[in-house]
């Protein structure tokens, strides 16, 4: 008797070169994930458009995160794989979890202080809301957990938050209409491996970021072999030798940074790195690193731009992908509309 494989959903924003720092905090963890659970991966381009996009560079963006994904190992066949807005699923939900989530609930997101800023009245309702949207983007699938960053956990525990009370406001209609005492499963956050935060090369103190001004702060993932290597030998260090332990890499944010790096591109833990290079130089460190890194990356690379050259392969699978997701949020959909009392067409 086979077992059914838990749901697993996740999806990435298509808003300009993705980085080291997506592939080890996100696509990374997608291939992974595939032997254990349905997976849905999701170019969440819904998201994108809560800043101002060029409607050319989403569409190119949208078509290189999906290359990404396929670059990387992620099967667009065993798995899904499509673009959030060619399922209306998501936005249909994501109203009625802006009409369960409380205005209290939606001011204590930090993403939305950070990304707002100062300049809080002049930000579209759309970056406000969004938490709700990616709620919505999670229940529509009734996903049992997201595989997510720390920065993110908090957008999970929203949407655990909007389900219980969805439950708990319409459980009598949930039992009525035969779903039993509760509709939505409450996601689990799945936060694995040595390093969820990977940080400038240019200054270990700051998240890698696609907008900062330096390419050399960054390795992008369509970058070839020898901007790999060329970046790493250039990536800020401190004058003192390598450290025996990981406790002794505080107060040390490039070299704790590197060392992560190097451990989640080998499948090694930190302390594994230190002990082979306790005491040493930078130098020897970045030599082996940068051969780890180019080992790794410079293949995903090629076989980005080689899918990247074929649009018309690319829009296929987003195409497969949005139909065979659209089935599972229709589906959804449709009870949350009964148990909501909408009247729906009936097939």
């Amino acid at each position: 008797m086979s077992v059914l494989k838990k749901r697993v959903f996740s999806g990435v924003q298509p808003t300009g070169n993705l980085h080291l720092g997506n592939y080890l905090g996100a696509v990374s963890r997608f291939v992974a994930l595939q032997e254990q659970f349905d997976c849905i991966y999701c170019v969440v381009d819904m998201h994108a458009i809560t800043v101002a996009q060029e409607p050319e560079a989403l569409t190119r963006q949208i078509r290189e995160v999906t290359a990404a994904f396929i670059a990387s190992g992620v099967d667009p066949k065993a798995h899904v794989v499509f673009n959030q807005s060619q399922v209306s699923e998501h936005a249909e939900l994501a109203w009625i979890c802006n009409c369960i989530a409380r205005i209290g609930w939606m001011n204590r997101m930090t993403q939305f202080k950070e990304k707002a800023g100062k300049d809080r009245e002049n930000v579209s309702l759309g970056l406000y809301a969004y938490p709700a949207l990616m709620a919505a983007d999670i229940l529509v699938y009734r996903a049992d957990a997201v595989p997510v960053g720390e920065d993110q956990k908090q957008h999970v525990e929203l949407t655990r938050d909007i389900a219980q009370k969805f439950n708990n406001d319409y459980a009598e209609s949930i039992a009525r209409h035969g779903f039993g005492e509760t509709f939505f499963p409450l996601p689990e956050p799945l936060i694995q491996g040595t390093s969820t935060r990977v940080m400038s090369l240019r200054d270990g103190t700051k998240k890698m970021s696609k907008s900062d001004p330096s390419d050399y702060s960054r390795i992008n993932l369509k970058d070839d072999a020898d901007a790999i290597a060329q970046k790493i030998r250039k990536a800020k260090t401190d004058p003192e030798p390598l450290p025996e332990t990981v406790e002794e890499l505080a107060g040390r944010p490039e070299a704790e940074n590197l060392v992560g790096i190097f451990a989640t591109l080998a499948g090694q833990t930190r302390e594994d790195v230190l002990r082979t290079f306790a005491g040493g130089q930078f130098s020897a460190f970045k030599t082996a690193l940068v051969d780890v890194a180019v080992e790794k990356l410079a293949p995903i690379g090629a076989e980005m731009q080689r899918l990247s050259a074929d649009p018309g392969y690319i829009d296929s699978v987003l195409a497969d992908g949005s139909r065979r997701a659209r089935a599972i949020a229709r589906e959804t959909m449709n009870a949350v509309k009964d148990i909501v009392g909408f009247v729906r067409e009936r097939a």
